[in-house]
């Protein structure tokens, strides 16, 4: 029950039916509107507040906020998990720009700061990636893996929670159509490249070669063909 009246609220509000400072009908009101208990509806408010949706006051009234403020990537996990998404079109493009713009920098960090350990995990993943081609899905799998290592290897705990939140529920990296991001994944040079420069410490050239592989997919282009790039 707390799950329907939490959708349904969610929705409204990042739909805009309801807008940033509305005041949401009473505890009471919304249990009759939903057919459920006084408690359902508090545990949906709750829910709603956690992710920067609403303020609750205590014995007052549930003002709605505006998420673009107030709300985080965890709203879009949300959504993505329900089947829903944002009202935003540009979304996946966003997405992937956020992908980018961590992992180029990830890159470089990993470069000079990643251990011997880390540079070995780094070469041997790339090269398993490489064993995969033309196997976009399973490619797209195992570059999760790979660039796992790398923001691992950065030392960056930031990147590491952003870059968890952007495959957790797999957002932006892991539901977008393998075939959107072909360019990329079937770079397997460029990802052979990217683990090179990490293993000889050159941050500079794992940046240059971590924005080449990961811009791919926001460049338009004609539909790649199915040969590799050894």
């Amino acid at each position: 029950m707390s799950d329907h009246v939490f959708g349904q609220l969610r929705d409204a509000v990042v739909s805009g039916a309801y807008r940033p400072g509305d005041t949401l009908p009473g505890e009471r009101e919304l249990a009759a509107a939903f057919a459920v208990n006084r408690h359902a509806v508090r545990e949906a408010l709750r829910r709603l507040q956690q992710l920067g949706l609403v303020l609750v006051s205590q014995g007052g009234a549930t003002r709605v906020l505006d998420w673009r403020v107030h709300a985080g990537l965890d709203l879009a996990l949300y959504l993505v998990r329900s089947g829903d998404v944002l009202p935003v079109d540009t979304l996946v493009r966003d997405m992937l720009e956020m992908r980018a713009c961590i992992g180029i920098d990830a890159a470089r960090l990993c470069a000079e700061r990643a251990d011997a350990a880390t540079r070995e995990t780094v070469t041997r993943a790339a090269q398993e990636y490489a064993g995969l081609a033309p196997d976009l899905p399973r490619m797209a799998e195992a570059n999760i893996a790979l660039w796992r290592h790398v923001v691992r290897g950065s030392g960056n705990t930031a990147y590491l929670l952003g870059f968890n939140s952007l495959v957790a529920g797999a957002l932006a990296v892991g539901r977008v159509p393998p075939e959107r991001r072909a360019a990329e994944l079937l770079d397997v040079a460029g990802h052979r490249r990217l683990a090179e420069a990490v293993a000889a410490g050159r941050g500079t050239a794992a940046a240059d070669q971590a924005r080449a592989l990961l811009t791919a997919a926001l460049t338009p282009t004609t539909p790649p063909g199915r040969e590799c790039r050894a």
